[in-house]
């Protein structure tokens, strides 16, 4: 079990949607926070709200797609807290455009802030961690990246999204020895004010930010029921999940029946054909050196 009283947390991305959600519970539920954003004014706004609160929580810019900046994030977070033991790599950007309609850029930002924010991030508070025998590092990732097949036009986050969930488990393996725990967080329909503001996010090497506002197309649901639940709402499911040492967390419990669709039918469905074939071809024999390489000195 995870305890969050008296420790200390930081929250990238902690200025707005999720991330100050989970850094207003943090502190309620009696840890102090490290709010990091990329836009400090919204850092700030969220860490004097937890002050005025009785809380304990200190804003620190950081923009997660240079190690630099994440660098600096530690070192700061450690003179205002001490050790942190709970680290929340949230921070992310998203896009609802086809794949062949997006510049460089727009792939190479959605990569690096997504999938590569969360290790970077990861890797520089993870050896404290190590050393003290004890800590949590939770990913914001997504439905998205649980079932990569769920929401249209979306494969660059997915990509970066499923990534972030095989870092994590794996992850998860390599730290048992240390006391160490992960978990994936999916969110399944947050209303987090990612639509108005994500271009603000994005950094001067990607194209700098703007005011445009998030497209989001038809074709990119294929369901449109989905309730969207706000950050304060969620963040309490995700921390009972972090004191329970849970490998993911979910905030929408009726969206199982789209994990049935992608594994139960489309992934038993492949490994039904791969019955069928070896009850037809039979059983490929075994390479008689095991996993060496062909070829291979």
């Amino acid at each position: 079990m995870t305890e969050i009283t008296g420790k200390a947390a930081v929250v990238t991305g902690g200025g707005s949607g999720i991330g100050m959600g989970l850094a207003k519970e943090l502190a309620r539920q009696g840890a102090s926070v490290a709010v990091a954003d990329i836009l400090l004014d919204n850092a700030k706004k969220v860490a004097d709200e937890i002050n005025a609160a009785g809380g304990k929580a200190v804003a620190i810019h950081c923009d997660v797609c240079e190690r630099s900046s994440i660098k600096q994030l530690k070192a700061e977070a450690n003179a205002a807290l001490g050790p942190v033991q709970l680290l929340f790599a949230n921070a992310g950007a998203t896009s609802f455009d086809p794949l062949m309609e997006m510049s460089d850029d727009d792939v190479d930002w959605i990569i690096q802030v997504n999938l590569m924010g969360v290790m970077n991030t990861t890797r520089a508070f993870l050896p404290d961690m190590i050393a003290a025998g004890d800590g949590h590092i939770v990913a914001t990732a997504s439905m998205a990246g649980l079932l990569p097949g769920w929401i249209p036009v979306h494969v660059p986050y997915s990509a970066a999204k499923a990534g972030i969930i095989g870092f994590m488990m794996n992850l998860g393996l390599e730290l048992k020895q240390h006391n160490v725990h992960t978990t994936s967080y999916c969110p399944g329909g947050v209303a987090s004010g990612m639509k108005a503001n994500n271009s603000r996010y994005r950094p001067a090497r990607f194209g700098g930010p703007s005011e445009a506002e998030l497209q989001i197309t038809d074709a990119s649901f294929k369901h449109n029921d989905l309730a969207f639940f706000s950050p304060e709402a969620v963040a309490p499911m995700v921390l009972r999940a972090v004191r329970n040492n849970r490998a993911f967390v979910f905030d929408h419990p009726d969206q199982r029946r789209y994990f049935r669709e992608t594994y139960s039918d489309v992934v038993e469905a492949c490994y039904d054909d791969a019955d069928a074939y070896e009850r037809e071809q039979g059983t490929p024999a075994a390479n008689p050196e095991g996993a060496k390489l062909i070829g291979a000195e």
